[in-house]
């Protein structure tokens, strides 16, 4: 009787696994390893490379029922209207954003103080992100790296069409999108991420399950005014359920887009290459 096999990918910071397993019985069957670059700023073409080299030495994915991603949290990818990566990811260990996050922080405790909160500033600004987002500002988190770009990249802030992380963009890319041309749909509705993921970009309420998009408006304020407030922007949509797909045993020319039940779910390519080399399709179990 042939092994039903499955495939799990960790995309850390240092590196991209593939690890191919016996679904009944647990037992590891394959596994390969490709290190990714040292450094804070990635370009994530980087990602999808390790991806394809740890594929390949762990024999292959032809035989893979399904698989399933993790990764690291908190980066920020920045994808404009193509599909296309606008600047490197800063990744969480990219402390750049530090003055931000501070900044963040006053601006929120700005106000005077209302039903018992901290009278300082600093306290108060803390405790009322808190309230919103379930955390207070540092340099890790997804806005406070938007909010950088903002003030030091206004023209690269302008192009964002899609905020991702990088466990999100990988996703995608495995899905089968990435990159077209001028005109062309990137299916940046295929982004997809998860609570636990959403959670640390600190635009996400977790209690509401819904983006704070209000939030991300504020920070693009500094490069593109009042407009920040009414530019249309793809949040990935935060799952429930585990992430994995079910091998799609048709072939096709084009990417498979979800089903209308599961539309918005999918994350990319990059800035180093123009074209998108898909990897075999892959649709939503």
């Amino acid at each position: 009787m042939a092994k039903t096999l499955v495939a799990g990918v960790d995309t850390s910071t240092q590196s991209c696994k593939v690890r191919v397993t016996d679904a009944e019985t647990g037992e590891l069957v394959r596994f390969g390893q490709a290190k990714h670059p040292n450094g804070t700023s990635i370009d994530p073409a980087y990602w999808w490379d390790a991806f394809q080299e740890a594929a390949q030495q762990a024999g292959g994915l032809d035989d893979v029922s399904a698989l399933a991603v993790g990764g690291q949290q908190h980066g920020m990818v920045i994808l404009d209207g193509q599909g296309n990566v606008i600047r490197d990811a800063m990744l969480w260990n990219d402390t750049s954003s530090a003055p931000q996050a501070a900044a963040l922080i006053e601006k929120l405790g700005a106000a005077p103080a209302q039903n018992g909160e901290p009278e300082d500033p600093i306290a108060r600004g803390k405790q009322r992100w808190v309230k919103a987002v379930g955390s207070s500002p540092v340099a890790s988190y997804t806005l406070t790296k938007v909010a950088w770009v903002a003030e030091n990249e206004p023209e690269n802030a302008k192009k964002i069409a899609a905020i991702c992380l990088p466990h999100d963009w990988l996703s995608w890319r495995i899905a089968g999108y990435g990159p077209v041309a001028e005109g062309e749909d990137a299916h940046l509705d295929a982004l997809f991420t998860d609570r636990s993921d959403a959670s640390g970009t600190i635009y996400y309420d977790a209690a509401r399950n819904e983006y704070r998009r209000d939030l991300i408006a504020m920070v693009l304020e500094a490069a593109e005014g009042a407009e920040a407030a009414t530019r249309p922007r793809r949040m990935p949509p935060p799952l429930c359920c585990p992430l994995y797909w079910a091998r799609e045993r048709r072939h096709r020319s084009k990417p498979i887009r979800p089903s209308p039940a599961r539309a918005s779910r999918g994350a990319a390519h990059s800035h180093r290459a123009a074209a998108t080399t898909p990897w075999p399709r892959w649709a939503w179990a």
